[in-house]
């Protein structure tokens, strides 16, 4: 089950896990993780060897190392980018330069894992971009590092997806910071696609991010006709003064799940946060010391 075959052209084959790695007991770990976990996996120690490989297979995900002797990962994903539709990319390195991941991402890889990981981290990270639907295309719009823009479909899974890039672009901010960015990043993300694009894979959210040295800016536009606060009685941002719990009462009334804090707890994030007219586009600004 160790071997590292080449399969031939006529194989049928399909499916599985090919791990890429030219660190043997890093690419041992990584595969037998995954066997452990019941998944049928091929090891390869070079970007040659997996050129041949997704050649005469279809794999259901590949775990690529960014840097490799011969040819790295990110020009293994840029050969075979679009040869299946359904196939998934990580990218897996302790490299997490600005660069960098914007090139994956504009190679539509599906995960960008920073080494080292733990086991059950980078299991998890396997496990979730397994089950999630086949990706849909990112479309880059501008791809410098300090001025990412980019069109999303309206899907929730798309939102993580790119949300765990942001996370690593933000990776020299302090931890909590990244963190309460990350949170913010997301929040605005799903109700964009939620309430603006009603989850609907047809429809798209655009979305820039803008980082100089003084200041990190978000703008989201989604696709719906916008809202009112007035209208967002269930949410604790339109809660009365006095009240912090008059939309938990609303969203027991309307029989929604609990929670309406998501846009309160934006704010408490953001130095500036405002709305168009409509109020179907956001811009997020936080100012960094």
């Amino acid at each position: 089950m160790s071997a590292e075959v080449k399969l031939q052209p006529d194989s049928q084959a399909s499916g599985g896990v090919l791990v890429v790695d030219d660190d043997t007991p890093l690419r041992e770990l990584y595969a037998s993780l995954l066997e452990s976990d019941g998944l049928d996996v091929v090891r390869c120690s070079s970007g040659g060897d997996a050129i041949q490989h997704l050649a005469h297979r279809a794999f259901d995900l590949v775990v690529l190392d960014l840097w490799m002797p011969d040819i790295s990962g990110l020009e293994v994903l840029t050969h075979f980018r679009g040869a299946s539709k359904d196939a998934k990319f990580i990218i897996m390195t302790a490299d997490s330069t600005p660069e960098n991941l914007v090139r994956a991402l504009r190679e539509q890889a599906y995960q960008y894992i920073h080494k080292p990981i733990t086991s059950q981290d980078f299991l998890d990270t396997v496990r979730t971009t397994i089950a999630a639907p086949p990706p849909q295309p990112i479309e880059i719009i501008s791809a410098k590092p300090d001025w990412l823009e980019f069109i999303i479909s309206c899907q929730p899974e798309e939102v993580q997806r790119l949300g765990s890039f942001m996370q690593y672009l933000q990776g020299d901010l302090d931890s909590e910071l990244s963190d309460s960015l990350a949170q913010a990043f997301q929040e605005l993300m799903l109700n964009a696609v939620e309430w603006g694009g009603q989850l609907d894979a047809n429809r798209k959210v655009r979305i820039a991010f803008i980082r100089t040295k003084r200041m990190l800016q978000y703008r989201i536009s989604d696709p719906g006709e916008g809202f009112r606060f007035q209208g967002l009685s269930h949410a604790a941002v339109s809660n009365p003064a006095g009240n912090p719990v008059e939309h938990a009462k609303v969203r027991e009334e309307k029989g929604m799940r609990a929670g309406g804090l998501g846009l309160l707890m934006v704010r408490s994030i953001a130095d500036e946060l405002l709305f168009n007219e409509a109020q179907n586009e956001v811009l997020f600004v936080k100012y960094l010391n």
